[in-house]
């Protein structure tokens, strides 16, 4: 799956279930704060927030990915630098960091490869690899259709 000897990632919950982006990717977390409600045709984005200067967009994770979403107001905030600037991502829960090998790394065959690079499989767990870059630049499967 790649070509380097190990990744470090970042594991959360959302809903019931593990995912994890590349620590690479990963600016900070904070605290969960309410943003400020933009208007927008992408229904995840939840709206904007102040961080140190900057406005950051603010995304709903489980809304993206298709889950349910936990209770509102909880979780944290987890910033991702993209090419196109940092985002941030509501999740339920900061699990743990974890440096993977690469064998530990699979391909899902029929998911959509703009949102999950891999399935990290650690021992009984699935932890699903987002694509961070794929899943912030472009709409997701069916948004189209909403829209029209």
């Amino acid at each position: 799956m790649s070509d380097s000897l190990a990744e470090q990632l970042v594991v959360f919950s959302l809903a019931a279930e593990e995912y994890a982006l590349p620590i690479a990717a990963v600016h900070e977390i904070i605290r969960h704060t309410e943003p400020r409600t933009v208007a927008s045709e992408v229904a995840w984005i939840r709206g904007v927030i102040g961080l140190r200067g900057k406005i950051v967009p603010i995304f709903d994770l489980a809304a993206r990915l298709g889950v349910a979403r936990g209770p509102d107001g909880a979780g944290k905030i987890v910033i991702v630098e993209t090419a196109t600037g940092q985002v941030g991502v509501t999740v339920d829960e900061v699990e743990e960091v974890l440096t993977v090998p690469a064998d530990q790394l699979e391909t899902v065959p029929g998911a959509d490869a703009g949102t999950v690079r891999a399935i990290v499989k650690l021992g009984d767990r699935l932890v699903i690899l987002l694509n961070p870059e794929g899943l912030f630049s472009r709409p997701a499967a069916g948004d189209e259709l909403a829209a029209a």
